[in-house]
């Protein structure tokens, strides 16, 4: 069997998100990744390699060869990296996911990992990128891109989605409020700076993921969307912000987004809130050290002299949000390369804190169960190095047959605990009023 793509290109008649989640609900594959990216949405379905990271080390599985078997190490993302290095099939490019959890254990520790998978990503059997009104496609075999084809091309007419959404005010208040408070205490106390701390809201009834990403995208203006089933975990996501992107020439860039007030339909209070961001000390100070801790990382693996904030302290509106957003960026240094630069920013710390290891610390104190995927990433990273990475937020999740949606606010010393809470129900809503129920009952 060829490791060749057959690959062609078709017209498109129906939008990209149409076309992305009528691929997503063909059935043709088990597993499948969406991700959009810069007008771009792509499709990855089926495995023709598969890499894995828990504890234990790091597993390469691709057809027509054997298993190969790396050990935990001290540095399981270059372990990854060798890895994805030996993968046979010319012209490659993974999706997939890496959990928040990661962060404790990419210098080796296990102390606070569980089992549970770290990260997981696909070359796969098909894939759809969609740019620019044409869809190209690459396929593993003539039957596969058959069945492409058709789906692509089909003249159907979507189904009217009626979203049934979730009220995530007044749940949790209680708790969350006083984990916000003993956090102002600790970083009062000197022991940190900044924390991000989260709440979860369970969804009490079956949601189709797959028509809550094309109302949602329809809702949300994000800077990246995703929509997966993957290693046992379904995802959809309008995600704010990267963790980061390195390009095939080595340029590195991150996305601090930090401070945050609603976005509502009215442009007068809009601007009024804008004008409130800008002018408040607290939320000011909790951008300006996330963006000094993201120039600090990339300090570790870029040339000296090349890191720069092209942009600093602009609103970008997200969904039923509004930020401070900036961006840092850089060269990679002479022996580092893509997962370097992955490992130096990952997690993101706007979804972290400052500094990063009292933060875990707290957040593992303060919050009542593990994050997984929220937090960590949806990704792209190909064979020549260049990697897209979203900051799993903004998302709804469904695994072992429970559906919830997750959200958190950065906490300063100067953090009310009311305000706080206020602030995560402003992000939930980006995705919890446009959950679209199952039909029938399934869990879609």
């Amino acid at each position: 069997m060829s490791t060749h793509y057959f690959e062609t290109q078709v017209p498109l008649t129906a939008d990209p998100v149409t076309v992305a989640t009528r691929l997503a609900a063909s059935g043709l594959h088990d597993s499948y990744v969406v991700y959009e990216t810069g007008g771009t949405w792509a499709y990855a379905g089926g495995v023709r390699a598969e890499l894995t990271l828990d504890r234990t080390g790091a597993v390469l599985k691709q057809e027509n060869a054997p298993d190969t078997v790396l050990p935990w190490s001290d540095k399981p993302l270059h372990q990854v990296s060798r890895l994805l290095d030996a993968v046979t099939i010319p012209g490659w490019r993974a999706y997939g996911w890496a959990t928040f959890e990661l962060s404790y254990a990419k210098d080796g520790d296990l102390d606070h990992v569980s089992a549970n998978r770290l990260l997981h990503l696909i070359v796969p059997k098909a894939e759809v990128r969609i740019i620019a009104g044409a869809a190209h496609l690459r396929a593993a075999d003539q039957r596969t891109m058959t069945d492409l084809i058709d789906t692509v091309t089909a003249d159907t007419v979507s189904e009217e989605n009626t979203p049934r959404p979730l009220d995530v005010r007044g749940l949790g208040v209680d708790q969350y409020q006083r984990s916000v408070q003993l956090a102002v205490d600790s970083i009062n106390a000197g022991d940190l700076h900044k924390v991000i701390l989260s709440r979860v809201v369970d969804v009490d009834y079956d949601v189709d993921l797959v028509a809550t990403y094309q109302v949602g995208r329809e809702g949300n203006n994000p800077a990246r969307s995703f929509l997966l089933d993957l290693g046992g975990i379904e995802a959809t996501g309008f995600s704010p912000e990267i963790v980061v992107k390195v390009s095939a020439d080595g340029r590195v860039v991150s996305q601090p987004l930090a401070g945050t007030r609603a976005l509502t339909p009215d442009l007068v209070v809009n601007e009024k809130l804008r004008n409130d961001l800008f002018g408040s000390a607290k939320e000011v100070y909790e951008h300006a050290i996330s963006v000094k801790v993201g120039t600090d990382e990339l300090t570790d693996v870029c040339r000296p002299g090349s890191i720069e904030v092209p942009e600093f302290m602009a609103i970008k509106e997200r969904g039923t949000c509004q930020h401070l957003a900036s961006q840092v960026a850089g060269l990679l240094a002479d022996g580092f390369a893509t997962w370097d630069a992955f490992g130096a920013v990952f997690p993101a710390v706007t979804a972290s804190g400052v500094p990063k290891v009292a933060a875990y610390e707290a957040i593992r104190n303060f919050e009542a169960e593990s994050r997984g995927l929220y937090s960590g990433a949806v990704l792209t990273v190909d064979h020549t190095g260049e990697m897209d990475a979203a900051l799993v937020l903004r998302s709804a999740y469904r695994q072992d047959g429970r559906t919830w949606l997750r959200a958190g606010a950065g906490i300063v010393g100067q953090s009310t605990p009311e305000r706080e809470y206020e602030e995560t129900c402003e992000k939930l809503d980006s995705v919890a009023r446009y959950l679209v129920p199952a039909s029938g009952g399934r869990a879609g």
